[in-house]
């Protein structure tokens, strides 16, 4: 395995042979042995570092080049002005498998330096069919939004906010079962430090909406709608002082529940016909504490009241019918199910992620908006970030980010190896760019327990 000063004696190694051969390439023709040595010193040292781990992954990330999630500065010196060609290429971004032949460097390395610029608009699928029809090597761009939820933000940090965001919706709600009403200098302070978060870094926030605290389940689902709800709403393209109101409404979703006897929210068993009708009464309840309490939002007391209607007409309170509902409530309301189901309590067993969006989709779309659901399946996918799972090949990962387009091939960081043992150095793998085979990693089979391994997968994310 890599130790940390040998990885960044290759990577220079790497960056270094990549600039020579490129620049080679572009100065003399194809037959010069200069231009032949400088790829042949490239491909060797990629088959060496290869022979270390099975993924080499070069990024430009503004004025940096980071080879494996390294910024390296020499690199970019190296590279020099051969940044901005690359990139007026298409090219961000160069994944290189395990596996990769001398003649694919080869044609790699004469495509990039006689490759026409692509204008801007143009998305890249490969510079050129030559590149694209490469085995093991793939180029594209790096999406901003990606950048930012993928960056090294410390994780430690992430948690102890979360953290914090529960142990204060405790005292919120603590508040306003004493007082009549919630504590507003502590509501916004929470909504206004979930959104910088959610707007910096959504995915380690989403993976932290899935602990599983059975002890204090009220106040961790508060803070989760809050999440999922501003998650939603951000991908809609909601920002500043707006989302933070879509995060107050959804952490004030339930609080009309504070009126609700404790012996009966607290059932362990199946709540009779008769405790119902008393939870039923919550939005209600819950409209009339916001809309008395200074300086809240309307949105805040619509969303408390609407979260358990649906589009259908179905839902409660009974008998209150809207011709449409507002959008916080829409999105709200798919976060308030989605995160019911998943917990586990005394009287429910934890859902899997594809049996919650099912339930989200039943009823031919009548209850809930389709479209917003979804964007919520895109968003969360059916292996959420934070999820450890096994893949095809049997080995365990950790799920970073959902891939839209296909939810059983996530972004993962490889923790065990198809044998069972902990991999000293863990690697990252985008499973929607491998081509599926028997013997790679290219999809999830199933999720695991955590428990099973003696470890906590959000911190090794």
């Amino acid at each position: 395995m890599l130790d940390t000063s040998l990885h960044l004696q290759l990577a220079d190694e790497l960056m270094r042979r990549f600039a020579s051969a490129l620049r080679g390439a572009q100065l003399y023709a194809s037959s010069h042995p200069l231009v032949g040595r400088n790829i042949t010193a490239l491909a060797d040292t990629i088959s060496l570092i290869h022979g270390f781990q099975p993924l080499i992954t070069i990024g430009l990330v503004g004025e940096e080049v980071v080879v494996d999630n390294v910024p390296l500065p020499k690199a970019t010196a190296m590279l020099g002005e051969l940044l901005p060609r690359l990139r007026r290429h298409g090219i961000e971004r160069i994944a290189m498998e395990r596996g990769v032949e001398l003649d694919e460097v080869i044609t790699f390395i004469h495509a990039v330096a006689a490759a026409p610029p692509v204008e801007k608009s143009r998305e890249l699928a490969g510079e050129g069919r030559a590149i694209s029809d490469l085995p093991h090597i793939r180029v594209g761009r790096i999406l901003l939004e990606q950048r930012v939820e993928a960056s090294a933000a410390d994780m430690a940090t992430i948690r102890r906010l979360y953290s914090d965001a529960v142990s204060a919706a405790g005292l919120i709600w603590e508040t306003a079962q004493a007082e009549g009403v919630p504590d507003v200098n502590a509501l916004r302070a929470v909504a206004q430090g979930l959104a910088q978060a959610v707007a910096q870094n959504r995915t380690a926030l989403l993976a932290l909406t899935a602990l599983k605290n059975y002890d204090n389940y009220t106040f961790t689902h508060m803070v989760n709608v809050s999440i999922l709800t501003m998650a939603q709403a951000r991908g809609l393209g909601v920002d500043g002082p707006l989302l933070r109101e879509f995060g107050l409404a959804g952490l004030m979703h339930d609080i009309g529940k504070v009126r609700v006897p404790t012996e009966i929210l607290n059932k362990p068993e199946k709540l009779t016909d008769q405790e119902f009708a008393v939870i039923k009464r919550h939005p209600v309840d819950g409209a009339e504490i916001l809309r008395k309490t200074p300086e809240i939002p309307p949105m805040a007391a619509i969303v408390a009241f609407e979260h358990h209607l649906r589009t259908d007409g179905s839902g409660y309170p009974e008998g209150a019918v809207r011709p449409s509902l507002n959008l916080a409530t829409q999105v709200c309301s798919v976060a308030d199910v989605y995160d019911a189901m998943r917990s586990q309590r005394m009287y429910q067993r934890a859902f899997p992620t594809d049996r919650i969006l099912a339930v989200l989709k039943s009823n031919d779309g009548t209850r809930f908006d389709q479209n917003l659901v979804r964007r919520f399946s895109q968003l969360m996918g059916i292996y959420p970030p934070g999820n450890l799972v096994r893949l095809n090949t049997g080995e365990v990962a950790v799920v970073l980010r959902a891939y839209a387009p296909d939810p059983y091939r996530p972004k993962v960081r490889v923790l065990f190896s198809r044998d069972g043992k902990r991999l000293e150095v863990p690697y990252d793998l985008d499973l929607w760019e491998i081509q599926p085979r028997d013997d790679r990693a290219s999809s999830v089979m199933a999720p695991v327990d955590p428990a099973d391994y003696q470890i906590d997968p959000l911190t090794l994310m």
